[in-house]
C-alpha cells in the first residue's frame, strides 16, 4: 500500500517540479558558467570588428617573420659596430616578433573572456616585460658591443 501511495504522490508532484526545474534552467546562475539569455535557436553575438586584430594583425606578423631571415643575415654578414641601425632594427624585430607569438598564445590559452582574472594580469606581465626587454636592447646596443658583436664573439669564442 504505501508504494502505490508513494508513486501517486510522486506523480502528481514530479511534472510541477520538472516545469520548476526548466524555468529556473532558462534564467538561474548555472555552476562553472555564464548565465545563458534566450533559447537555444537565437543567434550568438560577436564582437565588433577591428582591424587591429583583423587582417592588418596578421598581415603585419607575417612580413616580420618574413622580414627577420634577410635582416639577420645581413646583420651577420656586417659587423654591428659599423652598422648600429642595422643592430637597433634586428634587436627591436625579433622583440616584436618573440612578443606576437607569445601574445597569441596567451589569447588562445588564456583568454579573458575564460579567465577574467588571469587573463588580464598575463597580457599586462607580457606587455611589462616586452617593454623592459625593449630598454634593455636599446641599453646593450648604445652603451655595450651590441646584439650582433655579442653573438659574433659568443661563437667564435
Amino acid at each position: 500500500m504505501s508504494t502505490s501511495m508513494l508513486r501517486t504522490t510522486l506523480s502528481r508532484r514530479l511534472p510541477a517540479a520538472a516545469h520548476q526545474v526548466r524555468h529556473a534552467a532558462s534564467t538561474a546562475y548555472v555552476p562553472g558558467g555564464p548565465i545563458y539569455k534566450g533559447t537555444v535557436n537565437d543567434p550568438t553575438t560577436f564582437p565588433p570588428p577591428s582591424r587591429s586584430h583583423g587582417s592588418y594583425h596578421w598581415a603585419f606578423e607575417r612580413l616580420l617573420s618574413a622580414g627577420l631571415v634577410p635582416l639577420t643575415a645581413a646583420a651577420f654578414v656586417t659587423s654591428g659596430t659599423n652598422y648600429p641601425i642595422l643592430d637597433g632594427i634586428l634587436g627591436i624585430s625579433l622583440v616584436m616578433h618573440s612578443h606576437i607569438g607569445f601574445d597569441s598564445m596567451i589569447v588562445d590559452y588564456l583568454h579573458p573572456r575564460k579567465f577574467p582574472l588571469i587573463g588580464p594580469i598575463v597580457s599586462w606581465t607580457l606587455r611589462t616585460a616586452t617593454v623592459g626587454v625593449l630598454v634593455g636592447v636599446y641599453q646593450f646596443n648604445t652603451n655595450d658591443i651590441g646584439l650582433t658583436e655579442l653573438i659574433a664573439r659568443v661563437w667564435t669564442a
